[in-house]
């Protein structure tokens, strides 16, 4: 049995993540910021307490052990330039999207090397981390970047311990949040930048997440997997 721990569980790529990981040999446990089953933990990620609450949480459930973390929670929410509290906005998105993840992260490399057992990481980060966003969100940019670079220290620093790394940067994907913001940019317009003519869908992330939680061979640790229609290429 493998005990995957999956954040941002409830809707969107999350959602979509835990129907591909529904499978006879796999346990999940997910986050949201309320709870809304038997299965996932309630964790605000903006109390900075929440990840080490939320991660011996989960140990409990799993008696002692977890196998994958797959961070996958986040906001984009919009932080004009000329707003009162651009700082504020900077800092609580940098503490959900990336903060959060790491402090997760480094408990989860913890537990492995105390246990002297394999694990995996998935970090779903986004083609903002190569690509840029718009200028209302530099902080998501910004924390999606943080994601790929720890995923490649994480990566190199611990392969020898047989803790692997990879991450995920999808395009636009027609959740909640990609709905909104095609809205607001246009729609359109931003479909013609996506040479695939149209945005992912959750399921193809979900899909790339389970083969690298489950599948990918070792040798792969450290790969980060563009999933957004050719949108940016690299």
């Amino acid at each position: 049995m493998t005990n995957i721990l999956l954040t941002g569980s409830s809707r969107g790529i999350g959602a979509a993540i835990v129907t591909a990981l529904d499978l006879p040999d796999v346990a999940l446990i997910g986050q949201a910021t309320r709870s809304t089953d038997a299965t996932t933990i309630a964790a605000d990620f903006a109390d900075p307490a929440a990840p080490h609450a939320l991660w011996h949480a989960a140990l409990d459930r799993f008696d002692g052990q977890i196998d994958v973390l797959v961070n996958n929670a986040g906001v984009f929410e919009a932080n004009p330039l000329d707003g009162d509290d651009w700082v504020a906005g900077w800092e609580r998105t940098l503490r959900i999207n990336l903060t959060a993840s790491a402090e997760l992260c480094r408990l989860a490399v913890l537990h492995w090397q105390t246990r002297g057992t394999p694990g995996r990481i998935v970090n779903v980060a986004s083609r903002a981390a190569y690509r840029g966003d718009s200028p209302a969100h530099w902080h998501y940019a910004a924390s999606k970047a943080g994601m790929v670079a720890m995923t490649k220290t994480i990566a190199r620093g611990y392969a020898r311990e047989n803790i692997l790394a990879f991450a995920v940067c999808p395009g636009f994907t027609m959740t909640g949040m990609a709905e909104d913001y095609l809205a607001s940019r246009g729609g359109d317009k931003l479909l013609a930048d996506i040479p695939l003519g149209r945005v992912a869908d959750p399921a193809e992330i979900a899909t790339t997440v389970k083969f690298l939680a489950l599948e990918a061979p070792p040798s792969m640790t450290g790969a980060v997997i563009d999933v957004n229609g050719a949108s940016y290429v690299r």
